[in-house]
């Protein structure tokens, strides 16, 4: 029996349900005509100029995201499970951040401790009392999953704030479609294509009310050197709406504008992507040039939609992830349909102990950390990393969480030597306006290197398409 499920084969090596098709075609093809097709993917994504930035790479700043042509197939009833679990997860959190803004009533009823708020800076003190429009605060949500058997998903983290990746999901289904017609033909499964209307529709859903006309939708990008800036161009071009940088902007007569070639337009929601400490240089960072001068006090009087709301980070922060399970029953009334993954806080004495004793056997993540940079993979590590690590954390252990290695499912990937199975996880999209829209499926990232765990593009990972076969 395999250590790991793989998603395709089980534990035994017997082809699951869902994957029937899939494992016919693999057969059909021979590695070199399925590296042909792989080829030509890479061409389309060329062409399309999908590239992201990493920071700090001399060599290139610049990189095409591998992209694998093996989709990842989840079934219909599994699915189901997992939206419901999404769901569930989405409304808890946003109702967690209207009461830790407003009467804390879950501090009140000592469910988390008080200190992991009030001197978090992901917690901003100048939203509290604010009132978003229909009191939501995270309109897009990434939640980050993984699988470790038929029946075993476990949340990984929450992405309450700007979470990316979305225009990945968009183009590497629209490439399968140009590349394999015939599997689209042979089964049905859930689109993914109409997620660009429906965040229209949740940003227009929660516009400022009263407007004497249709409000105009702005996509707030840092520019073009930021890491996701394909996505801000992409999206904004899908939606129809409006691609602005912060020069491009501006505060009058009591509303936000827009510079056009024909003189100021308001604006009405916001879909920013910049992080809140660079929103407004009158508020936050007064150094900010990527933000807006006066623009979180035209929030605060509900005159502009900000789309994710400022502080939605003590949402998704790995200090409170721990509490998310307390969080939803006490907002829901139910316990969590998702599992969350053990976590051991390193500002505790007795589970600093236990981290450091057992380091080799740990993931290790900075609590504010994001892109799989300041972490251990302990069982993956050497003995050099590890000590290096143990001093880190015993000089802040404050800025450390840990978690136990997870067995991570693996799909069917195409590699240099052929098709072998690789680790995978899941971030599904949510959009939360006047009501709750979950994409089918989402994007799957994979992790390339024989045995990684660690899938984000940055560390060198690559993305598959996901299918969800409808019944």
């Amino acid at each position: 029996m395999a250590d790991n499920f793989d998603e395709m084969n089980g534990f035994d090596g017997a082809v699951r349900e869902p994957y029937s098709m899939v494992d016919h075609w693999l057969q059909a093809n021979t590695t070199e005509e399925l590296k042909q097709k792989s080829e030509k993917a890479e061409l389309l994504f060329r062409r399309l100029g999908i590239t992201f930035s990493v920071y700090g790479d001399d060599a290139s700043s610049e990189r095409l995201i591998p992209f694998d042509i093996i989709p990842r197939i989840i079934g219909a009833s599994e699915w189901r499970r997992l939206a419901a679990g999404i769901e569930q997860r989405v409304r808890a959190l946003n109702a967690f951040m209207y009461d830790i803004y407003h009467r804390q009533e879950i501090l009140k009823a000592k469910l988390i401790p008080e200190h992991l708020i009030v001197h978090n800076e992901a917690f901003l003190t100048e939203m509290i009392g604010v009132n978003p429009a229909g009191g939501v605060y995270s309109h897009i949500v990434g939640t980050d999953l993984v699988r470790t058997g038929p029946d075993e998903f476990f949340v990984l983290e929450d992405n309450t704030r700007t979470p990316s990746g979305v225009s990945y999901m968009l183009e590497n289904r629209e490439t399968m479609m140009q590349l394999f017609p015939e599997l689209f033909s042979r089964q049905s499964i859930a689109p993914v294509e109409n997620y660009p209307e429906a965040l229209r529709e949740t940003l227009v859903s929660v516009a400022p009310q009263n407007l004497d006309d249709d409000p105009t939708i702005a996509v707030l990008t840092p520019g073009i050197h930021n890491s996701a800036y394909y996505e801000h161009s992409f999206l904004a071009d899908q939606m129809g709406a409006e691609l602005v940088e912060a020069r491009d902007l501006i505060v009058a007569d009591g509303t936000l504008q827009m510079k056009t070639t024909r003189g100021l337009k308001r604006v009405d929601v916001l879909y920013k992507r910049i992080d809140d400490d660079f929103l407004d240089p009158l508020v936050f960072r007064s150094d900010s040039v990527l933000g807006v001068p006066g623009l979180f006090e035209l929030y605060r009087a509900g005159r502009v939609t900000l789309a994710n709301a400022p502080g939605t980070g003590i949402a998704d922060d790995k200090s409170i992830y721990t509490y998310v399970p307390k969080i939803i029953e006490f907002y829901t009334g139910r316990s969590a349909i998702l599992k969350n993954v053990k976590t051991y806080d390193c500002s505790d004495k007795q589970e600093l102990s236990y981290v450091l004793e057992n380091l080799s056997e740990l993931v290790v993540k900075q609590v504010h950390g994001s892109g799989g940079y300041g972490m251990l993979v302990g069982p993956t590590s050497s003995q050099a990393e590890i000590d290096d690590f143990r001093d880190k954390l015993r000089a802040k252990p404050n800025n450390y969480i840990a978690q136990p290695t997870l067995a991570l499912s693996t799909c069917p990937t195409l590699v240099e030597s052929g098709v072998a199975p690789r680790h995978v996880d899941l971030r599904p999209f949510v959009l939360v306006g006047d009501k709750i829209q979950l994409t089918p499926g989402g994007l799957t990232r994979v992790a390339l290197r024989e045995g990684s765990l660690v899938v984000n593009s940055s560390q060198g990972g690559g993305t598959k398409d996901t299918w969800v076969i409808e019944e």
